[in-house]
């Protein structure tokens, strides 16, 4: 299913986005939130892993993690990232790249709050990317975590928050036949936005 014709979008990139994921939320039979996102090294080894973004707006593209996670640790040491959504059901594929900042604490613990119960206690109980003996040693600390807090809301832990990538490009794809694809270019100059329509 292609997208509508590019000139009948928002013109404000973040616009245009919030557009295409209203569209992919109501048609896409995964979660439209999730994104491929790309972190890599200080000496440029690249990795990527799927993340629901929980949010996004002019501030930027916010997911949550353990701090102690790969892509965390390598988000501390070098800022860069890229995020890459793509929608089957609309035909749309939006590129995000900038420099990945922490999430306010309290963003971080209102969204925390919101989570079921279940994954509240998971996030005390991983040690996200670790290696770890087995499954039993992970259901140990469950159960331990769930017995600490018993009775009582689960706080956020201190070493689980957001990860907010700031966008300095966004890139739209649109499918068209005979692979003559539309994409839109957005930089992020001091005036606002700059567009360019690339060869597909």
């Amino acid at each position: 299913m292609a997208a509508r014709p590019h000139a009948s979008l928002p013109t404000d990139p973040i616009d245009r986005f919030a557009h295409h994921f209203g569209e992919a939320a109501r048609t896409e039979p995964f979660d439209a939130a999730r994104a491929a996102l790309a972190t890599a090294t200080p000496d440029g080894r690249p990795s990527v892993r799927f993340v629901l973004v929980k949010a996004y707006g002019p501030r930027g593209f916010t997911f949550y993690t353990h701090f102690g996670s790969r892509k965390a640790k390598e988000l501390d040491a070098n800022p860069h990232a890229a995020l890459a959504f793509h929608w089957h059901t609309t035909g749309v594929q939006v590129r995000v790249e900038g420099r990945a900042v922490r999430e306010d604490d309290a963003v971080a613990d209102r969204y925390f709050a919101s989570r079921p119960r279940g994954s509240q206690i998971g996030a005390w109980a991983s040690p996200q990317s670790e290696p770890i003996p087995d499954r039993a040693l992970l259901e140990a600390r469950v159960a331990e975590v769930n017995m600490r807090f018993d009775g009582q809301p689960v706080p956020r832990p201190p070493d689980w928050g957001g990860c907010r990538v700031i966008p300095s490009v966004l890139e739209f794809w649109y499918d068209r036949p005979d692979r003559l694809h539309v994409r839109e270019r957005f930089d992020r100059t001091a005036d606002g936005w700059a567009r360019a329509l690339l060869a597909p």
